[in-house]
């Protein structure tokens, strides 16, 4: 009878655990949000960056701003017990609009934590927000980034999809560009497509965070039925005929 109890209570905590590792994303990339915009207008973009690692945190994130897709004024928003340093530099082809020509514009980005205690730490994230506008008349941005863990080790997320749109190992962060005449609804307001990649952003994040908590659960679950296993184990072995 002790045997059977054991063994029940390690098959019961095995299958949860096994139903733990198929919710659980086999990877979390860094991204951006929204990923659509419309070229010509501002927009807030939120990087979001996970800790992938079990034995080391993030110390310092670096976000490349493309030159052949510039962007004329970009702000940072303060992280709390994040330095960040914006770095400009000479562009290639200027960028014109209505005060004459841009001759310098941001290309990197760079967040660093100030403390350990500050980087972020084994299963959490961080987002960086940051200003920027007007979007160039282009389809995409892409952002490569470089993420430093504390043990020295760097990761490059700077891949894009390949021909036939699968998604590589370390994509870049990008954000999509529409025309401002394709965001345009037939009563002439551009706001349409605007809503539609907030729409869609929130749906990812919703999304995310379904599934984040499907995963914790299934793990508590697990956890409970694995003590279980031990306690009925336990009364099992008290009760076993004197020898």
């Amino acid at each position: 009878m002790r045997k059977v109890l054991v063994r029940s209570g390690a098959g019961l905590a095995g299958v949860l655990g096994a139903l733990v590792l198929a919710a659980t994303p086999a990877s979390a990339h860094v991204t951006v949000n929204p990923s659509n915009a419309t070229q010509g207008g501002y927009s807030k973009l939120t990087f979001r960056v996970p800790n992938e690692k079990d034995a080391a945190a993030t110390t310092q994130v670096e976000v490349d701003l493309p030159q052949d897709t510039p962007v004329a004024s970009v702000s940072v928003k303060p992280t709390t017990g994040w330095t960040a340093t914006a770095t400009k530099s000479k562009l290639d082809k200027p960028i014109k609009n209505d005060d004459g020509e841009i001759t310098e514009a941001v290309t990197k980005i760079v967040w660093k934590a100030n403390s350990p205690d500050a980087a972020i730490q084994v299963g959490q994230f961080q987002e960086f927000d940051l200003s920027a506008g007007p979007l160039p008349a282009a389809d995409k941005i892409v952002f490569k980034a470089l993420q430093t863990y504390s043990d020295g080790e760097v990761v490059r997320w700077i891949e894009e999809p390949a021909a036939d749109g699968k998604e590589p190992a370390h994509p870049a962060p990008t954000v999509k560009l529409a025309a401002a005449a394709a965001a345009t609804n037939a009563g002439g307001t551009a706001a349409n497509t605007a809503g539609k990649g907030t729409s869609a952003a929130k749906a990812t994040d919703d999304d995310a965070r379904s599934r984040a908590n499907l995963g914790l659960g299934l793990g508590v679950a697990a956890l409970v039925l694995a003590l279980v296993g031990v306690v009925l184990a336990g009364l099992a072995w008290r009760r076993r005929p004197a020898a």
